[in-house]
């Protein structure tokens, strides 16, 4: 195709469905955008859009441009990653991505390496998507569970993350504290809402706990911590967490069987890039002192 132009124009409007909403997010005014999808229906020789009173929407021609611009758009999309990444100065963006949970850790490490490199222009993604380093959506992540299998990744085991039983004082005033695995089916659990979470306290919990007592659960590991805070009943939080809390009484003792291995995640091409190996050489310094 001689005028990329006009691809990125249709594939925006497929994207977004509207003449108007292509505009605004390619900068430029509507009329170019209809004179775009003109031109490259004319050059093809074949209609890439139905047009209705709400808008655009592809016609199979234009469902399939619409796979090769989003592959293109990729791909150039992973190159300005790996570009930002290059050089020698630790500068322009640092992205790194963790569990929220490690939000209270993490914080204060990039808060401390941004004062050393004021330049530094720092994004922290939380959240369950897992961004991908190899379309440059992220520098650094920091991931739970297995070894992380995606390829072209620099894997470095990082710190285990140590995990024990809790409840609030007011569930234990309430309540009471089981002595034991036979006294759990008497008392209440808060659990993960799906079945399939591989943490491994929550596999325990699943083996051990009778169903029936699992009477609170969440489909996030923050949302579990903040409802054992609450008293909704027994359940897993981070040693690192409940550590000089006087709200929370300790129901059993970590257990190496519950600890989660946390994962230090790199792409190929940007693992030895000044930024990357600065920080993750003051991430390990820091972790040294982390209390898991």
């Amino acid at each position: 195709m001689e005028n990329w132009d006009e691809v990125r124009t249709a594939y925006q409007v497929a994207r977004v469905g509207t003449v108007s909403g292509a505009a605004e997010v390619l900068g430029v005014h509507h009329a170019t955008v209809i004179r775009h999808i003109d031109a490259i229906e004319a050059r093809l020789g074949v209609k890439l859009f139905q047009r209705h009173a709400r808008g655009y929407t592809a016609t199979e021609a234009g469902s399939d441009l619409l796979r090769v611009a989003q592959a293109t758009e990729d791909q150039f999309n992973q190159l300005v990653g790996r570009l930002r990444g290059q050089g020698d100065a630790v500068s322009g963006e640092l992205v790194v991505t963790s569990l929220v949970a490690l939000s209270p850790l993490m914080v204060p490490v990039l808060t401390g390496f941004q004062r050393d490199h004021p330049d530094l222009l720092v994004r922290y993604l939380t959240g369950d998507r897992l961004f991908r380093l190899e379309y440059g959506e992220a520098h650094v992540a920091i991931r739970a569970g297995s070894v992380p299998e995606q390829p072209d990744n620099v894997v470095q085991p990082f710190v285990k993350m140590g995990v024990g039983l809790y409840a609030s004082k007011s569930y234990a005033q309430s309540h009471g504290i089981p002595s034991g695995v036979a006294e759990f089916a008497d008392h209440r659990f808060v659990g993960h809402d799906d079945e399939s979470n591989r943490a491994p306290f929550f596999r325990w919990m699943r083996e051990t706990v009778p169903p029936e007592a699992l009477t609170f659960r969440a489909s996030s590991g923050a949302a579990n911590e903040h409802a054992v805070l609450a008293g909704a009943g027994i359940g897993f939080l981070p040693v690192w967490m409940a550590a000089g809390r006087d709200d929370l009484v300790q129901v059993m003792a970590p257990q190496e069987n519950w600890s989660s291995s946390l994962w230090l995640v790199t792409h190929v091409d940007l693992h030895r890039s000044t930024k990357v190996q600065s920080f993750t050489r003051y991430l390990k310094a820091c972790a040294g002192d982390w209390n898991l």
